[in-house]
């Protein structure tokens, strides 16, 4: 009879539940879940595990352990200020250990001396190698011989809400709602090697082991990754079929902006104009990547394209991620326009534009007056109004979402997009990430310039590095230093270990103005700064005015200084590859030779395998591909989120493996269902469900 009992529907609210009333819905509503499916989409952020009890000469400080104890003595509470701490002392046959709670007097009356008791917390250590364990939880022994070996799944908790009310109810969802239908052929689950759905929504919850854990994680992570390509694969087909309204013709200026270049642009550049240029002349509208290596010349692209729109008649728009690189691009285009007579006049909207020069702006912009606008987030607010916008380009797009390439591409009608990227994709993912552009490649650098030399040594040898560094800023030359942190604190000390040796950008400068002759001009550069200082600074370092500039990361996109040809990056082995690639691009702009010095922390015979890989590689497309085998599986059993696709629990660099055996199953199953809408699959998503 109780198979036969109705299912309660995964869009129904949360009161639908047993126990849960107005009050507790209330709580649940403040992080955003209101129905059943909300709920069940709400994976654990970890797991307990319940393992045997070990015994006290067993017991690791620094972990959580079960330990099977008996109480010595009676309890004793006192008060220190707003807490009341109760004490017990306990042992078994190896040893003994005091059990501390705070503002918690009642256990005197439950754990009595004499009485057998499971604790189970984290293990302190007293500096006389005494232990103790703190607010540990309290069991009887039949009470956690029924939990031992078991996985409790542990939630993303809101005010007011408790772990153990989050696993009832969610048992209940598991017992009496109608989960996800399975949409995959049973044999097409074996030739995958994933669970199936129902099974997987039940383990992710309340796995048997850690291995069913990774199973079921493997199994949404798949549907999430599936039901995104099929998407991505008929928005592409739509935007292919999309007819251009109002095609550009060709003009003269670009032409004549390309002899007029100090330098031969590439093969590969004029491949890729050709792309942009048809795109924007021919009868489908653009929807481009422009990918390519730092310094691999995707910049001047961009500004043909606008030249090409303002001549046109059209407005174009510049996005940026930051408001150095905004400034920059804008400063490039104005220098651009004046020397080579361009038919552009460019504006650049930013947060740091206010008052009566936003209003003078915005009133280009509305009017046309402006036909070419550059800025940051600030392009995509809702008081900007464009006159007659037809070309959206977004720079350094891996650190936009989707969703702001497609508000700036909402502002106008059937905006053509050209995206750029200088962090190179493994083709594994770019369908992920790109699969609905067509993709232009700048696999050349310009050939004045010379291939960067590398050298990565201990920070022991830092004397010598900045030996080296000063003979170059000697020789007219600039230079970058690169600290991890901005200043020394607990806070930072604390995110990167607590390590001692962590550089940090002020006290780093201060030392550099004491051991560097006092006609060498040194600046800061850091991201707490006010946009007006950063812009001061840039200024400066850009117009020579400073020699040595000692930044954080704040550089990493966009900095263009071609004098600067020396980059010290401290701390080396605390950023990724991919972030110490692009740190690099700042220097090797120009035709002189530049140098990038990677010093590391540690044991001098033990040089990070990823810094052995950069510093015998300048090609970004290898190291991506690096970056990517080292970073390993990630946090298999924590909620990841990749911002760019609001994906729930899929991190589109951790599970690559899994997102080729998607986009592989994403051909099969369209090649069996030709014209198959995402519609008709919905279920597949997990929005959807």
């Amino acid at each position: 009879m109780g198979d036969d009992k109705k299912k309660i529907e995964l869009d129904s609210p949360l009161t639908s539940l047993k126990g849960v009333g107005g009050k507790t819905a209330a709580l649940f509503a403040a992080r955003d879940i209101r129905t059943l499916r909300d709920l069940l989409l709400d994976f654990p952020r970890t797991y307990e595990q319940y393992e045997e009890p070990v015994r006290v000469d067993h017991l690791v400080p620094g972990k959580v352990c079960a330990v099977s104890l008996v109480i010595v003595g009676t309890g004793s509470t006192v008060h220190a200020g707003r807490y009341r701490i109760t004490n017990f002392n306990a042992a078994d046959e190896t040893g003994r250990i005091r059990l501390t709670y705070y503002n918690m007097p009642f256990l005197q009356k439950t754990l009595q001396a004499g009485s057998r008791h499971i604790f189970r917390g984290m293990v302190r250590q007293y500096r006389n190698g005494n232990l103790q364990l703190e607010q540990a939880r309290v069991y009887t022994p039949a009470d956690y011989a029924s939990l031992e070996g078991t996985l409790l799944p542990v939630y993303p908790l809101g005010k007011g809400m408790k772990n153990a009310l989050r696993v009832k109810l969610m048992r209940q969802v598991l017992g009496e709602a109608a989960l996800p239908a399975e949409y995959i052929p049973e044999g097409d689950l074996q030739e995958l090697g994933l669970l199936g759905r129902e099974d997987a929504f039940r383990k992710i919850h309340f796995p048997d082991t850690k291995e069913g854990a990774v199973q079921a994680r493997n199994r949404l992570v798949f549907d999430e990754l599936f039901n995104f390509i099929l998407a991505v694969r008929e928005n592409k087909e739509q935007q292919e079929e999309m007819a251009n309204p109002d095609p550009m013709i060709p003009v003269a200026d670009t032409v004549r902006l390309i002899e007029s270049l100090p330098y031969p642009m590439t093969d590969a550049q004029k491949k890729a104009w050709s792309e942009i240029e048809q795109d924007l002349t021919g009868p489908h509208i653009m929807n481009r990547l422009l990918q390519g290596d730092v310094g691999s010349g995707k910049t001047i692209l961009a500004f043909l394209a606008l030249v090409l729109c303002a001549a046109n008649g059209r407005q174009g728009a510049l996005m940026a991620p930051t408001e150095v690189l905004a400034r920059q691009h804008m400063a490039g285009m104005k220098e651009m326009a004046e020397r080579y007579h361009l038919p552009v006049h460019p504006v650049l909207l930013t947060g740091a534009v206010k008052g009566t020069a936003r209003r003078k702006v915005l009133s280009e912009i509305k009017s046309g007056e402006a036909n070419v606008i550059i800025g940051t987030h600030a392009l995509i607010q809702e008081s900007v109004e464009y006159h007659h916008l037809c070309l959206a380009i977004t720079d350094e797009q891996h650190r936009f979402g989707v969703r702001e390439r497609q508000a700036l591409q909402g502002k106008g009608a059937q905006v053509p997009v050209l995206v750029m990227s200088a962090t190179p994709i493994p083709r594994t993912l770019s369908i992920i990430l790109y699969g609905d552009l067509s993709v232009s490649r700048l696999t050349e650098k310009p050939a004045e310039r010379l291939p960067i030399k590398n050298l990565c040594w201990p920070a022991a040898n830092r004397r010598k590095v900045l030996q080296f560094l000063l003979s170059k800023v000697r020789q007219g030359r600039q230079a970058y230093i690169i600290c991890p942190a901005v200043e020394e604190s607990e806070e930072e000390e604390e995110i990167f270990g607590g390590s001692a040796d962590l550089q940090n950008v002020m006290d780093y400068a201060d030392r550099l103005r004491k051991v560097f002759p006092p006609d060498i001009r040194i600046g800061v550069l850091h991201g707490r700064m006010k946009p007006a200082e950063k812009e001061q600074v840039m200024d400066a370092f850009g117009a020579g005015n400073i020699d040595v500039l000692v930044s954080t990361t704040v550089v990493e996109v966009g900095i263009d200084v071609p004098n600067a040809t020396v980059m010290l990056i401290e701390n080396a082995e605390r950023f990724g590859l991919s972030q110490l690639h692009q740190l690099r691009g700042r220097v090797g702009r120009g035709s002189e030779q530049s140098y990038c010095i990677f010093l590391y922390e540690g044991n001098t015979e033990e040089k990070p395998e990823r810094l052995d890989i950069i510093e015998h590689c300048n090609d970004g497309f290898r190291i991506a591909e690096e970056d990517l085998r080292l970073r390993g599986p990630g946090d298999l059993f924590g909620v990841r989120q990749s911002g760019e696709m609001g994906f729930i629990l899929a991190d589109i660099y951790a599970d690559k493996e899994i997102c080729s055996r998607a986009a592989a199953y994403a051909e099969k199953f369209l090649a069996a269902h030709p014209g198959t809408s995402v519609e008709k699959v919905k279920s597949v998503d997990f929005r959807s469900i």
